[in-house]
């Protein structure tokens, strides 16, 4: 059984946007913070962003700062990555992932997260 499922990938040009989703369940949204992932071919898994199980702490990578938003949707129990002034560096398998542990002055480290989706590919490029 799927704790989480990623979807919303694709191919986008340079400053283009894409919205990203992470659905999760009930429980997992609720206890749980979440936090995006992404992995470039050749490179380490960086942390992007994440969010609290509140809703009420976002934190973001400096790479990323000021263009991605994350957001949940209890209702839905969907986390979102929006991500503008998307730019070929940004090209990466997007990861959510699901950890116990708290956002605290940054996000937890990649080992604190307990669950992983499977990925979904994002590609900018002209």
């Amino acid at each position: 059984q799927l704790q989480l499922v990623e979807s919303g990938g694709g191919l986008v040009q340079p400053g283009g946007s894409l919205r990203l989703s992470c659905a999760a369940s009930r429980f997992i949204l609720d206890n749980y913070v979440i936090g995006w992932f992404r992995q470039a071919p050749g490179k380490e898994r960086e942390g992007v962003s994440c969010i609290s199980s509140s809703g009420g702490s976002t934190m973001y990578a400096d790479s990323v700062k000021g263009r991605f938003t994350i957001s949940r949707d209890g209702a839905k129990t969907t986390v979102y990555l929006q991500m503008n002034s998307l730019k070929p560096e940004d090209t990466a398998v997007y990861y959510c992932a699901a950890s116990p542990w708290p956002v605290r002055s940054m996000c937890p480290t990649t080992s604190e997260y307990v669950y992983w989706g499977q990925g979904t590919q994002v590609t900018v490029s002209s």
